[in-house]
């Protein structure tokens, strides 16, 4: 009579140890998948022209489907200011358009080589009446010449970014290019704000502004600057060229992530076209597919200014 009770004991603890040995394996299973799947808080900084027409957000939502674990983060700003805020630490990947700044931390170890993803054109708005006649320009600096002696004789107002950004750089490329100086001249105004913003001012103003052709079709489309239109565009001078960098001095799962996005950008080029094509009738920017051998070396004499 006394075996039963004890081969039932017997019974008992090895159905416990057996539910316990489940349990655990379990447990273990959840932690090791929540290590190797560890949500990772991206942050990119990178100019206002990427960011503002929508096409970052896209990139990153259709990234995310792939990559549940990865959240990315942007961070607005000219170009320059988003090589800074890089150089100190504050993001580990960088999406810009100023090849001469881009050379310049390269140069200084912040970022390592890029990748160009996508270009545009830059163009040159203004009021519909075009005081300055640069509709009849035979180039982008024959533009800015004819926009500089209209505002010397009062009848032109010019706006600049002012704010050290890729649109700013190449504006200041031109006026180089010029061998024209319009600082401190009262028709040439600093607007230190980004690029949206200085299209609105220059549409209420009736000023002339140099703009990424991106975002000027997207406030055109919402209705934000009427008093403004495309008054001359080309495809050698005002190209406008993107890259994407990873900064040197991220690590770890965040530099893993950065790397995941970067190649994801790279292989999903038909993304990029797609976008503007459904949100605006026309791309607001294309595929550097295709053409990576003519956009370096654009790259390459943009970025000798």
């Amino acid at each position: 009579m006394g075996a039963a009770p004890l081969a039932s004991w017997g019974g008992r603890t090895l159905a416990l140890l057996a539910t316990a040995l489940v349990v655990l394996a379990a447990l273990g299973a959840v932690v090791y998948s929540n290590y190797g799947h560890k949500p990772v808080r991206l942050v990119a900084t990178t100019t206002t022209s990427l960011y503002s027409t929508g096409l970052l957000d896209y990139l990153a939502d259709k990234f995310h489907e792939e990559h549940p674990d990865v959240t990315v983060e942007f961070i607005a700003v000219g170009s320059g200011e988003a090589l800074r805020r890089a150089e100190m630490g504050d993001a580990c990947m960088v999406l810009v358009h100023a090849p001469s700044l881009e050379r310049e931390y390269m140069e200084k170890g912040v970022i390592g080589e890029g990748a160009i993803f996508a270009y545009n054109y830059f163009v040159i708005a203004g009021p519909p009446g075009d005081p300055a006649g640069v509709r009849g320009a035979g180039s982008a600096v024959g533009a800015f010449k004819a926009i500089y002696q209209a505002g010397e004789e009062g009848r032109a107002v010019f706006l600049s970014r002012g704010d050290n950004s890729g649109t700013h750089v190449r504006e200041l490329m031109l006026w180089r290019r010029a061998g024209l100086d319009p600082s401190g001249r009262p028709w040439y105004k600093e607007t230190g704000q980004g690029m949206a913003q200085t299209l609105v001012m220059a549409s209420e103003m009736g000023a002339y502004t140099l703009s990424d052709i991106g975002t000027f079709l997207k406030l055109k489309k919402d209705g934000r600057i009427p008093g403004l239109e495309v008054l001359y565009s080309n495809s050698t001078e005002l190209i406008n060229v993107y890259s994407v960098y990873i900064v040197n001095s991220c690590k770890g799962r965040e530099r893993k992530a950065a790397e995941e996005f970067r190649d994801f950008i790279l292989t999903h080029q038909d993304l990029i076209e797609y976008y503007g094509v459904q949100e605006y009738g026309q791309p607001l920017f294309h595929a550097a597919r295709g053409r990576e051998d003519y956009l370096r070396a654009a790259w390459m004499e943009l970025a000798g200014g």
